[in-house]
């Protein structure tokens, strides 16, 4: 399956609805790309849903610490939504869930954004 992304907005927040693999041959970059132009527009909030992803690799690992990197610097917000049991797994082995706030329910993710996001 490939790599499929959507967006919703709710009060500025920009919801990334992904589903598919994320890894080195699956999307490439199109996730950072997404990210890269919104946060060009100004937004600050991004609420990545990965319900929808069942795999991800090292490479797909590298483009969402590219993705929350691209977002920090512009002074927004990253945060992770519904993250399976392996890919959990994944980002506490490579201690990456020190850095991404990971939620289970949309609702409660929104309500943690700052103002203005």
């Amino acid at each position: 399956m490939s790599l499929e992304i959507t967006t919703r907005e709710f009060d500025r927040v920009i919801v990334v609805d992904v589903v598919g693999k994320l890894t080195t041959t699956e999307g490439r970059t199109q996730l950072r790309d997404l990210i890269h132009v919104f946060s060009e527009t100004g937004h600050k909030g991004f609420l990545l849903n990965l319900a929808g992803v069942d795999y991800v690799d090292s490479s797909g690992m590298g483009e969402l610490v590219r993705c929350f990197s691209t977002v920090r610097q512009k002074g927004g917000e990253m945060k992770l939504l519904q993250v399976n049991k392996k890919v959990a797994d994944l980002l506490q082995m490579t201690r990456l869930h020190t850095i991404f706030e990971i939620y289970s329910e949309e609702r409660v993710a929104l309500g943690t954004f700052g103002r203005g996001a």
